[in-house]
Parts: structure tokens; C-alpha cells; sequence
């Protein structure tokens, strides 16, 4: 028997299908606690949970989780590929949720051989991987909010935006909370100025008198606000780069426990230029796909740093990958662009990727693949990187070119 379970966020259709195709039985469920557990109940009645695979349209999500900890295989089904086979069923493409979860359940009785089955992630990667999404969400925001501060500034404090390198530094934030109008800033003189910096253990290299000429240079503003009006909505963009930056410091040190016990840090541990959240994030991203993959080539199309080819008569397109992961393939390109700057031979592949004619993206998306074969072998094998190895197994390999 085959399951195809088509979910929705407060009803979901479910339908359990014989081998030969038919409907056994289809019925709805409500997104809820009850709901889940009578179903999981009613499938359990049909046949043992290891030998119930269920199809569904996603990977992950708490009907998954439900589903894994229950014991069904589960077949995640792209939607393009669900959609692309829809006229097997109908010209029409009729689509309705019991309709779509009887089509999926035939087509996993169909080409479930061809469908590769979900399997639970390792936990300690599971809550690494949890971290370091966290981590990119709220980077994301704080950039966000950057951009709201820098544009509010633009407007009403223009000097406010030029004094320092980066505006969600420390010393930018607390200067613009302290100064959050031209009329609070127009009393600085170079002496002032030198003060308050001492006071904030400015380290910078830029003399007081160029910071104060910075701000004396900056348009003037023209905004008809008062300055008890931009003074709050200066000050509550402040708090909230400042909210934002602690939470990204809270998670830093969490992703950095996690990755001190995960019993694979060690094999990656001495890869160039590999931080501490660069390895968490090549872990939490990158693991659950090592996991599964078969090859090296496998990791490298679900991580997207290999193009994909359409050929079809006198058309042939090798085009970039966009069908892949996403947070996977970001997590290895930052790093592989990263450790060019402490390997030669990291290097020596983008330098050539370059004079081919590949643009840098390209190019580091071919050094991200030469990489994670590195990473493949150490996963397989449980052999730490290290960097002497590698360059003598590199001299071979020439050799024997």
C-alpha cells in the first residue's frame, strides 16, 4: 500500500492506495493534535509504519516530523515535479486536495523506485542546522534594519552617516544615540569630540578634527520634523540594530557550543579560513546532505555548485542550478570564497576558473565543488582534514596526470 498526503496548514487530505491503484481509503484531517493522532491511528490500522511510505510535498515541517517519528518512510515530491505530472491523470489538470493526495500516492506506487525516502537528520546536525538558520534570519534583519537607520539618517542627520566605516558598528550606534539630530551634534568641536571617543575607547585610526570636519561638511537636512520627533524615531532604530546584534552574539555562542561537541567538527576543524560559524554552518547546511548523498557528485548537484545541462536536439544549455539548497550551496561558496586567501591551491583553482573567463560567483562556485570533494572523502572516510595530506595527494595525483 502507498500514502500520498497532501498538506495544508489547517486541513490536510489523505489517501491510502493498493498496489494495483486503487483507493482504499481517503478521508481529511484538521491541523490539529487530535486530528494527527487519529490519523497516524488510522494509517497504523492499515499496515505496519515502516512499510507505509508516505508522499508529501515538502521536506520538513511538523507533519513530517510527525510522520518520521511515527516510522513511515516518507517521500518528499518536489511540486514541479508533481505538477509536471499531472496529465498523466487528466488533460484538465484538475486539482482539488483529495484529488492531489490519491495523484500522489499513485505516483509514488508508480516511481517511488525512483524517489529517493527522507530520512531523519542526526540530531546534534538537526539543532546545528536550526542555529545557524537562526543565525542567517536574524543576520538578515539586522541588515534590514541597518538599512531602515541608514535611510532615516539620510533624511534628517545626513553627517551621522559619514563619521564611521559602518553604521551598526558600536561606535556608530552609541554616537547617533547620543547625537541623534545636527542641533545635538553642532556643538562638537575637535577637543569634544576627542573626549567622547576616549570615553568610548574609540579605536580607530581617524583624527577627531577629520571626524568633525566629516560632519560639518554633510548636507544640510530639510526635514520639517522637530527634533524631539526624530530624536525618538532615531533612538528606536538604534535599540532595534542594537536587540538584533545582541541576539546574533547569543546564537554566535550557542552555534560555537554546538560545534565544540559535534562529533564531526574534528574532520573539518583545520580546513583554511574555516571559523567557528563557517563550520557550523558547513555542518548544519551541508551534513544532512552528506548523509545522503552516494557520491561526491550527488552532494555537489543538492548543494547547487555544479550547472545543470538541458540537451534536447540541436539545443544544448549547461545553466546554472537553480532547483538545489539554497542555504546549503551559500554556506559553502562563503567559505570556499574565503579560503582562497589562506590556500595556494584553492587559490590556483579560482585564479584558473578566472582566465577561463568565469565570472567570480562562477568561479567560486567551481572551487566550492573541488572543495566539498575534499569534505565528501573526510565524511566518508572519518579522516581529518589536514592540509599536508592533501597537498601530497595533490602532488600524486599530478604525477600520475
Amino acid at each position: 500500500m502507498h500514502v500520498g498526503w497532501d498538506w495544508g496548514n489547517t486541513v490536510h487530505a489523505i489517501s491510502v492506495i493498493a498496489d494495483d491503484g486503487h483507493e482504499i481509503a481517503g478521508w481529511t484531517c484538521p491541523h490539529t493534535e487530535e486530528g494527527l493522532t487519529q490519523t497516524l491511528t488510522r494509517l497504523a490500522s492499515f499496515d505496519r509504519s515502516g512499510d507505509l511510505p508516505v508522499a508529501i510535498e515538502t521536506t520538513r515541517g511538523l507533519v513530517v516530523d510527525r510522520l518520521l517519528a511515527a516510522g513511515h518512510p516518507v517521500v518528499p515530491i518536489h511540486p514541479n515535479a508533481f505538477n509536471a505530472a499531472r496529465p498523466r491523470w487528466g488533460a484538465a489538470r484538475a486539482k482539488n486536495d483529495p484529488g492531489d493526495a490519491y495523484k500522489l500516492a499513485d505516483y509514488l506506487r508508480t516511481d517511488g523506485h525512483r524517489l529517493r525516502v527522507l530520512h531523519p537528520t542526526e540530531q546534534a546536525t538537526l539543532d546545528l542546522q536550526a542555529l545557524v538558520r537562526a543565525r542567517a534570519d536574524q543576520v538578515a534583519t539586522r541588515v534590514a534594519a541597518t538599512n531602515q537607520l541608514a535611510a532615516l539618517l539620510a533624511e534628517h542627520h545626513p553627517g551621522a552617516t559619514v563619521l564611521f566605516s559602518r553604521l551598526d558598528s558600536e561606535i556608530a550606534l552609541t554616537f547617533v544615540d547620543r547625537y541623534p539630530t545636527p542641533t545635538q551634534a553642532a556643538g562638537l568641536a575637535p577637543a569634544k569630540m576627542r573626549d567622547w571617543l576616549a570615553r568610548q575607547h574609540y579605536s580607530g585610526r581617524t583624527a577627531p578634527a577629520t571626524l568633525v570636519g566629516r560632519l560639518r561638511a554633510a548636507a544640510r537636512p530639510a526635514s520639517r520634523l522637530t527634533d524631539d520627533i526624530v530624536t525618538v524615531i532615531v533612538r528606536t532604530q538604534v535599540a532595534l540594530v542594537r536587540a538584533i546584534k545582541t541576539a546574533i552574539a547569543v546564537l554566535d555562542a550557542q552555534i560555537a557550543a554546538a560545534v565544540a561537541t559535534h562529533p564531526w567538527a574534528p574532520l573539518l576543524a583545520a580546513l583554511p579560513r574555516v571559523g567557528t560559524i563557517s563550520l557550523g554552518q558547513i555542518i548544519g547546511e551541508i551534513g544532512p546532505v552528506l548523509e545522503r548523498a552516494t557520491s561526491a557528485d550527488h552532494a555537489a548537484a543538492e548543494t547547487g555548485v555544479v550547472p545543470v545541462t538541458r540537451a534536447s536536439g540541436k539545443s544544448h544549455v549547461v545553466a546554472f542550478r537553480y532547483a538545489t539548497n539554497t542555504r546549503a550551496r551559500q554556506a559553502l561558496t562563503f567559505w570556499a570564497d574565503n579560503s582562497r586567501h589562506a590556500s595556494d591551491w584553492a587559490q590556483t583553482i579560482y585564479a584558473q576558473a578566472r582566465q577561463a573567463g568565469k565570472r567570480h560567483a562562477h568561479a567560486v562556485r567551481i572551487l566550492a565543488r573541488a572543495w566539498l570533494r575534499v569534505i565528501y572523502a573526510c565524511w566518508r572516510d572519518g579522516v581529518c582534514y589536514d592540509p599536508t595530506t592533501h597537498a601530497k595527494t595533490r602532488q600524486t595525483h599530478d604525477l600520475a596526470a
